[in-house]
């Protein structure tokens, strides 16, 4: 059959459409390259041609003017570059003295500490995380359990004690957990737990409150009690049809380097986020906020836990780094600060997005603010009986 010249632009532009990954791969390993000799306008003129290429194989008139596109944003980077390094050059007179102002110093000093204690932790948590979750097969889970749903909650709850993993990775474990088989109630403690009382939170938890050894006990204590009623109670009042059956995670059938390493990069660029916006929240409220207003919710203990409570929602600081800000928060007392050590990891906002993805909105919204209200009470029980 003689092809016309229709039919082969329309093979290559399929034929282009197959290798789009490899393509892009290439795109991004240049866009590396080049960042290196010109910064970011290097990078964005790479992305700008491979995006102008693309679409070039639509029509010729396209090509033309993606083209013209790519050479215009690669044009004006390099001049919005200069134009701030200028300006930060005529400005650095009155940078400094707004640095080196006593509010801006002691916000400095605060953020910088809580960086400085948090990031180690945060780190090996990603590394530690992202290894289970891609060399320990989830079938031991299943067949690690036990049969009887009453028992398999606290035998879940107690795994995540050995299993070191931030919230973000809990939530694609528990969903690999439910689509194996496990029951849904152990699976949930399991989310719950694990980011809780692990080794490094813990451990990070005894550094942040070396004068406080009862602050580890009693939010190991605390979390685990939570998780494990969490589990009770989903068993009990839970439905199948408020749990969606989570889908495939995108790191499944990748080769087990590339879906580590993959891991590795979602963990740290959602988890470092969140621990600098954390680490900004607690510098802002030791030297903006007047000690007297910290100190009328401080002197009430319900507001003060509450007030923690909702914080740490807010805040969504990965486990391996919250006790590091809740210790710089000196005005509030144990039990409030425990408040938010056991709330963050089990409920803040960036796991109301992962649970209501992974499990489906209706589930997140009954979910997240039932255990919202268990962890407060948690938190108030065993506070009142270890600190």
């Amino acid at each position: 059959m003689t092809r016309t010249p229709d039919a082969d632009a329309g093979a290559g532009a399929a034929d282009e459409g197959r290798e789009g990954p490899a393509g892009a791969g290439a795109g991004a390993g240049a866009g590396a390259g080049a960042a290196s000799v010109t910064g970011a306008a290097g990078a964005t003129d790479v992305a700008d041609r491979s995006h102008g290429s693309d679409r070039s194989h639509g029509s010729h008139g396209s090509h033309g003017s993606d083209r013209s596109d790519g050479s215009g944003a690669t044009g004006s980077s390099p001049l919005i570059l200069t134009m701030l390094l200028l300006t930060l050059v005529l400005l650095q007179g009155p940078i400094r003295g707004l640095l080196s102002a006593p509010v801006m110093q002691s916000w400095m000093t605060v953020f910088v500490a809580v960086l400085v204690q948090a990031l180690p932790f945060l780190v090996l948590g990603v590394l530690l995380s992202a290894a289970i979750a891609v060399f320990v097969p989830p079938s031991f889970f299943a067949r690690a359990l036990p049969a009887r749903p009453a028992l398999a909650v606290p035998v879940a709850g107690l795994a995540g004690a050995v299993l070191p993993g931030c919230e973000c990775a809990s939530v694609p474990v528990a969903g690999a957990l439910v689509r194996r088989g496990v029951t849904p109630a152990a699976a949930l403690a399991f989310l719950l737990s694990a980011p809780a009382i692990n080794p490094i939170v813990l451990t990070a938890t005894a550094v942040a409150f070396p004068r406080e050894p009862g602050m580890v006990v009693a939010r190991f204590a605390a979390s685990l009690l939570v998780a494990c009623a969490m589990g009770w109670l989903w068993q009990r009042l839970g439905r199948t049809d408020w749990l969606r059956t989570p889908r495939r995670s995108p790191h499944e059938g990748q080769g087990r380097g590339a879906a580590f390493w993959g891991s590795v990069r979602h963990d740290v660029m959602h988890a470092g986020g969140f621990l600098v916006v954390g680490a900004m929240a607690a510098a802002t409220l030791k030297a903006v906020v007047p000690a007297s207003w910290l100190r009328t919710a401080a002197e009430n203990p319900l507001v003060a836990i509450l007030a923690l409570a909702v914080l740490a929602v807010l805040l969504s600081i990965c486990s391996e780094a919250d006790a590091f800000v809740a210790a710089s928060l000196t005005e509030f007392s144990l039990t409030a600060k425990l408040a938010f050590l056991v709330v963050g990891p089990m409920i803040d906002l960036k796991l109301f997005a992962m649970q209501a993805g992974t499990f489906g909105r209706g589930f997140a919204l009954r979910f997240a603010p039932a255990t919202f209200v268990v962890a407060i009470a948690g938190a108030l029980l065993t506070g009142a009986v270890l600190l």
